[in-house]
């Protein structure tokens, strides 16, 4: 009978995975690191062997076969329907007694607090928003895009800066330097030529989160529309927060938010001061912080959570992330 650790976390983004083996005590016998996990696109099947590689090699190093709880905080686990089918998937694969999913903002959030309490908005390749309280009451959105109300995150975005870097161009909008800056990072002369290359796969659709920063950068040349962008953005993030801390009953009291994916990691100065101004009025109590630690983290604590582990077990998990 092989050995059992307390719990198997797992941070399952889009374009990578990690995964940690905890003992009761708070130790990390083993971490290990591997592809993306897409059930849309390749399938749950498909994407649970990208997991069992993974899993398989932690395990080998941690001397154990299986663990007390599987904490797996999943891109693609939007909706409860989602996350009862991945439940049911990774229950299956027997990696551990009781299995929890979690849409993975929610390892980004408990990673940045001492207690599952707290809101986290997380601008990436999209932008998303959670809460949670320590009785378990939490705060969520579908986060699907468009469809389910949602505006920014990096592919937003840059969609946006096409959007208006076009009607720029051809006289349907205001001026703005973006019709210069976006059609140059690909070492194009306009953006007629952008758009051509684009819908003409000449540049392929994949790059075009490369605009992103491009529109930070002409943001902060003082391009008035480039700036209403950003500023639209921490519009958004603050409303998100916003709207969470109220569903918590979460907005008169100090409460932490978490700002965290690389758009919002990335601190850039306009979307920084301008989301902090916006949440001193809409929010005051607020207290907002970019958190940049590991998400699996959040997955083993979220996890030392569920089997009722002390303060003490906690930190000797959050030093060895943090160290």
């Amino acid at each position: 009978m092989g050995l059992t650790a307390s719990v198997l976390a797992i941070d399952a983004g889009n374009s990578k995975t990690d995964v940690a083996v905890v003992a009761a005590d708070g130790n990390v016998l083993a971490t290990a690191r591997g592809g993306g996990f897409r059930p849309p696109a390749v399938g749950v099947e498909t994407a649970m062997n990208t997991l069992a590689e993974t899993i398989s090699r932690a395990y080998a190093a941690a001397g154990v076969t299986s663990a007390d709880h599987v904490s797996a905080c999943l891109a693609n686990a939007d909706l409860p329907v989602e996350e009862h089918q991945l439940a049911t998937a990774l229950h299956a694969r027997a990696w551990g007694t009781t299995v929890d999913v979690r849409n993975d903002t929610f390892a980004i959030l408990r990673a940045g607090v001492a207690e599952p309490r707290g809101v986290a908005v997380v601008c990436g390749a999209g932008i998303n928003c959670v809460g949670m309280r320590p009785d378990g009451r939490t705060a969520r959105f579908p986060a699907l895009g468009r469809i389910s109300g949602d505006w920014g995150g990096g592919w937003g975005l840059a969609e946006e800066a096409l959007w208006y870097a076009a009607r720029a161009e051809d006289g349907r909008g205001k001026a703005t330097a973006l019709a210069r800056t976006l059609p140059a990072h690909f070492g194009l002369a306009s953006m007629y030529a952008l758009i051509e290359a684009l819908h003409l796969n000449r540049v392929d659709r994949h790059r075009r989160h490369e605009l992103t920063p491009v529109l930070f950068a002409t943001a902060a040349q003082g391009d008035p529309v480039a700036r209403t962008i950003v500023d639209r953005l921490a519009d958004e993030v603050v409303t998100m927060a916003t709207v969470a801390l109220t569903r918590l009953d979460l907005l008169d009291e100090e409460t932490p938010v978490l700002l965290g994916g690389s758009v919002l990691a990335a601190r850039h100065p306009q979307l920084d001061d301008t989301i902090r101004a916006f949440l001193s009025t809409r929010a005051p109590k607020a207290a907002p912080r970019t958190i940049t630690a590991s998400p699996v983290l959040g997955a083993a604590l979220l996890g030392l959570d569920h089997v009722g582990a002390s303060v003490q077990v906690q930190e000797r998990v959050r030093a060895h992330f943090e160290r």
